[in-house]
């Protein structure tokens, strides 16, 4: 020990030394640890020679204070400070991949309610409520409209008046209204309503007074599922204002399944149309409607819905940010992608001030104009803005194969922790290292779409307009609203592409195929294409027609019909009125109540003297009705998605104008 001891200066040294080697090995051997499931074999090596070379430079070090040698020193000190410095950098870079995943990695969601009035309102916190008329969601399963809303009350002893209301949509009329004072609406209820019409300032005309965020654990976080075999993931694209995803309200924006696997490295792409009517897994009694709705209850009212749409089970979902698209495009230094249309849209803070064009044709994209190409719908239909969406999805595969820079791994791996959340478990989404090693190795001569096989999945329906209520529970917006039926034939061939690709059917083997060599060929698009279906069941709008064209229409449909009859001008059975709203999808009738002429007055008006009843036409249903009231659309919804097919339904034409202004043209 004396001996060891001699020189105490390089003694201290050399103890430093020591140490500093020590500890780098710990870290380095506790950052490999981490990285489960990736490389086992190399990793175990790995930790060996480490645990190798650490006895080694110990066996260095003591070496060197037994000769006592500058030189001996001086390489002893070289070799501990360049172990120290590589094994420190390796530790340091693996910390940050993995700090990333972990973030991205979520096992909870953050829920955030807020109390919400007009900014002309004096009120400055919520100590201004007093007994004021608040509106809240009369959903128990809501969080945001219903939990932390009375969570808050309790709190905060509140004495208001609470209004309970069926939707967000109601409670917002009736605070324009005045018919109430506040309402409580998720945080990030600007993005969610600011694009409807009646609500595009609300930004500007409202404010918040108080807000209360709520952290809940997923109850199934995961599937539990080995990513070494078939899986399913939906992705769904967040449009908020803010640049960090952590608590950001999920409007349903893009919806895009896909079924993956990673044996066969096949996948198949379904873009799911935002508009789509789907019964919505946490409305009551599973109510349809436009399945961007889903979204306002979160995550994951949005997976149960689609998982009980399609039958298909939802292994993983990954929510996206926008703004991580733009900023996730910059940091791979653009994206090559074949602009299929020329067009304009706003940015993603949609300002029409810095409007993103863009040319058809081959060309390099920045985020900005990548997200434009994403997002755009006004020329187009929901299906063509899906393919854009698959195509941005493909250049950034195509480009992330290419990375060869440790700065560019810092941008994504930083944009990919803010800007991404997925219920994929740290381990499992590790294991997907095995599946890009395998990909990257067989894509450095070629593009990674002919090697990964992308089957894209297409929804065929058509346009309907529907009233958005149910006389059964009396629950819906009792609006107007657009809406894309699916056929059910599109539906079930879309679905059995998917169950085939994660090898719940064996595909039918194609025993015969037919070409022509003059006519170029063309990949057929599963789903696409004209389905011979019966359509919705509409309530039309009776008044100015026969009776007896309502009791058709009703006996068709299993409808019950009352009828009333009064005294009238109008020619002997003539409909005046209904109690049914037209547009009212007839699964949610609880029957119909209409008034008839008698018949008995002789002061006929000269409208009314023709007998409706002798004269019937077949023409097509309109889905564009006239109604100025209660105007709420989307300002991405100024063209109408285009139809797939058509719904025709047997109307006899009124020679008497209609007086029931129940239509309007709300997309919502």
């Amino acid at each position: 020990m004396k001996k060891l001891t001699k020189n105490k200066s390089m003694f201290i040294i050399m103890l430093v030394m020591f140490i500093c080697v020590t500890v780098a090995t710990g870290a380095i051997i506790y950052s490999i640890t981490l990285l489960s499931g990736i490389e086992n074999t190399l990793r175990l090596i790995g930790r060996f020679a480490l645990a190798l070379i650490w006895g080694l430079i110990t066996l260095l070090i003591i070496k060197s204070l037994f000769k006592n040698k500058p030189l001996r020193y001086i390489t002893t000190i070289l070799i501990c400070l360049i172990y120290t410095g590589v094994t420190g950098f390796i530790s340091y870079n693996i910390g940050v991949a993995y700090g990333a995943i972990d973030k991205v990695s979520s096992n909870a969601s953050t829920y955030s309610s807020s109390i919400v009035t007009l900014k002309s309102n004096k009120a400055k916190d919520i100590s201004s409520l007093g007994t004021s008329k608040v509106g809240i969601l009369n959903d128990k399963n809501n969080i945001a409209g219903y939990q932390i809303p009375n969570e808050i009350i309790k709190s905060e002893k509140l004495k208001i008046k609470k209004v309970k209301y069926d939707s967000y949509v109601a409670m917002l009329n009736d605070l324009y209204a005045g018919k109430i004072d506040y309402l409580f609406l998720p945080t990030n209820y600007t993005v969610l309503f600011k694009n409807m019409d009646g609500f595009n300032d609300i930004d500007s005309k409202t404010k918040i007074i108080y807000t209360k965020s709520k952290r809940l654990a997923n109850k199934n976080n995961s599937s539990g599922k080995k990513i070494t075999k078939p899986f399913t993931l939906l992705i769904m694209g967040v449009d908020s204002e803010a640049e960090n995803i952590q608590g950001a309200s999920f409007n349903g924006d893009s919806l895009i399944l896909i079924t993956f696997n990673p044996t066969t490295l096949n996948s198949t792409i379904l873009s799911i149309p935002r508009d789509t009517y789907v019964p919505i897994a946490c409305f009551p009694n599973k109510r349809e409607n436009k399945i961007t709705h889903a979204a306002w209850n979160g995550e994951k009212c949005m997976m149960e819905t689609i998982e009980n749409y399609t039958g298909i089970n939802i292994d993983y979902y990954v929510k996206i940010n926008f703004k991580g698209v733009v900023k996730l495009v910059d940091a791979l230094g653009g994206i090559d992608v074949d602009v299929p249309i020329k067009f304009c849209e706003q940015d993603s803070n949609r300002n029409f001030d810095n409007l993103q064009c863009l040319n058809k044709g081959k060309q390099k994209l920045n985020g900005e104009q990548a997200l434009a190409l994403s997002r755009h719908r006004k020329t187009v239909n929901d299906f063509v803005r899906g393919q854009n969406q698959q195509l941005v999805v493909k250049a950034l595969m195509n480009k992330a194969k290419s990375i060869n820079s440790l700065d560019t791994i810092y941008k994504l791996l930083d944009t990919i922790s803010n800007n991404m959340e997925t219920n994929m478990s740290k381990s499992e989404i590790l294991s997907l290292y095995n599946i890009a090693k395998d990909i990257s190795s067989k894509t450095k001569d070629m593009p990674m779409e002919e090697l990964l096989s992308m089957q894209r999945l297409y929804l065929s329906g058509y346009d309907q307009y529907i009233y958005d209520y149910s006389s059964i529970d009396g629950k819906g917006t009792r609006m107007s609203l657009y809406n894309f039926v699916a056929y059910k034939g599109s539906l079930k061939d879309v679905v059995n592409a998917m169950k085939i690709n994660l090898g719940l059917k064996e595909e039918k083997a194609i025993t015969s195929f037919e070409f022509n060599v003059d006519t170029p060929y063309e990949e057929k698009v599963i789903g696409k294409g004209q389905y011979n279906e019966t359509p919705l069941a509409i309530v039309p709008n009776f008044v100015g027609y026969s009776k007896s064209y309502a009791q058709s229409w009703c006996s068709k449909h299993g409808v019950s019909l009352n009828v009333n009859t009064v005294s009238s001008a109008s020619s002997s059975g003539l409909i005046l009125s209904q109690s049914a709203h037209q547009g009212m999808d007839a699964k949610y009738l609880r029957g119909i109540t209409i008034t008839v002429a008698s018949g008995i007055s002789n002061t006929t008006s000269s409208s009314t003297k023709k007998d409706t009843t002798t004269k019937t036409t077949t023409q097509k249903a309109t889905t564009n009705n006239n109604d100025t009231n209660n105007k709420i659309s989307n300002k991405d919804d100024n063209k109408d998605p285009k139809t797939n097919g058509s719904s025709e339904v047997e109307s006899p034409v009124a020679v008497i104008p209609s007086t029931d202004n129940s239509g309007d043209n709300n997309n919502i």
